[in-house]
């Protein structure tokens, strides 16, 4: 009989928001294509009280369905309560609440074998709260902040490591992940690397001035992709821009950080030579890295970044910073530099990309071990040896 698994997660995509956690839905999609695997969805919704959950970007999630087949996969979307920018810890009571009358009613219809949680906050703590509630094991996936940020704040570390040392199993994004865990004293022996997956189909080589025309650049261009936030070091890039005569820096992604940079570049006096492209589809990205000489994101953490693997698929090779799962990726000549995170080396390493471009064949090398067909092999043999030990 197939392993029926709950898969909960608070980064999962919808239709007002698509590329909202692509990775862990290709990974859901991927581990349901198994005979072994039945998986069932649960993506909560956070929606402030009313009358401010009808406004703005608010009023898209309300209107999202509380069930839907989502690219053959069942997903529930309940409703709770949250407090923006505040009251995260209290967000594990309200989303658990919200949850439980639903996961308790379809645990009835047909029993749930285990819990697999796609992130350590806040989904370990609600997975460890319906563990208690069903009587099942669970799971729970560290990938980068989650660990690094909600693991050591006072409101929320009490929770993390409670989630750790209850679970009955945990993944970790990369091998440096998991000495970051074993470090805050997480027991090592109960958790197992699980790498990122990237479609090799979708993302691969194509003809970069073919690319570069149809985006309308020529020249050298630095491409960063990620989320506009201080911690991805956009304006490190910016700031390393004055040094790199002639360069475009892309910049694919969206957040509040934007007014911050566009500020630099002007100040800078290197506003012309940045394109803030937005959140790109997940579907385009594969043109834009194809058109992009380089790859540079100097983030201050990550786990191991799908966009890093991405970029490495299309031929692009990488400058990044020594965080994370970098070495792990970037573990051979070709696929890049790990540098600083400083302006001057970042433009250093940049240049000598650009002045000695590697054969980008030789760098999607780099990128053929990690597939979706392998992380889907690791994740269901995890969750297979829980629920048989439990």
């Amino acid at each position: 009989m197939a392993l029926n698994i709950l898969m909960l997660s608070t980064l999962f995509p919808d239709i007002s928001r698509p590329n909202f956690g692509v990775f862990v839905e290709r990974q859901a999609r991927e581990l349901a294509s198994r005979p072994e695997a039945d998986v069932t969805v649960i993506a909560p919704v956070g929606l402030p009280p009313w009358p401010f959950s009808s406004a703005g970007r608010y009023a898209a999630l309300r209107a999202l369905p509380r069930k839907e087949r989502w690219r053959e996969l069942t997903v529930y979307r309940p409703i709770f309560t949250l407090i923006p920018k505040f009251g995260r810890a209290r967000n594990v009571g309200a989303m658990t609440r919200a949850i439980l009358p639903l996961v308790k009613r379809l645990h009835a219809q047909r029993p749930f074998d285990v819990i697999d949680a796609s992130f350590f906050f806040p989904d370990g703590p609600v997975a460890q709260r319906l563990s208690k509630a069903l009587g099942i094991p669970y799971s729970v996936k560290a990938r980068g902040a989650d660990i690094h940020y909600w693991g050591v704040q006072p409101g929320t570390r009490k929770l993390v490591r409670r989630a750790a040392d209850r679970a009955a199993g945990l993944l970790a994004v990369s091998g440096a992940m998991k000495r970051s865990m074993e470090r805050m004293g997480i027991d090592g022996d109960k958790i197992r690397v699980h790498y990122t997956g990237v479609d090799l189909d979708t993302f691969e080589l194509a003809d970069q001035d073919a690319a570069k025309a149809a985006l309308g650049f020529s020249g050298p261009v630095v491409l960063c992709v990620g989320a506009l936030i201080p911690r991805k070091g956009q304006d490190l890039l910016v700031r390393a821009l004055p040094l790199l005569p002639g360069v475009t820096l892309l910049l694919a992604g969206q957040g509040a950080y934007r007014r911050t940079l566009e500020t630099l570049a002007q100040e800078l006096g290197v506003e012309r030579r940045i394109g803030f492209l937005g959140s790109v589809p997940h579907h385009k990205l594969p043109r834009i890295f194809a058109a992009a000489d380089v790859m540079a994101m100097p983030s201050e953490s990550e786990g191991l970044a799908n966009a890093w693997v991405e970029a490495l698929a299309c031929g692009t090779p990488l400058v990044i910073s020594d965080v994370g799962g970098a070495r792990e990726l970037v573990d051979r000549p070709e696929a890049g530099r790990i540098v600083d995170r400083t302006p001057e080396a970042i433009a250093e390493a940049i240049r000598d990309t650009l002045d000695d471009p590697p054969d980008r064949q030789a760098v999607r090398a780099a990128a053929l071990r990690f597939t979706w067909e392998a992380n889907g092999d690791t994740l269901l043999a995890h969750l297979q040896g829980i629920a048989a030990t439990d």
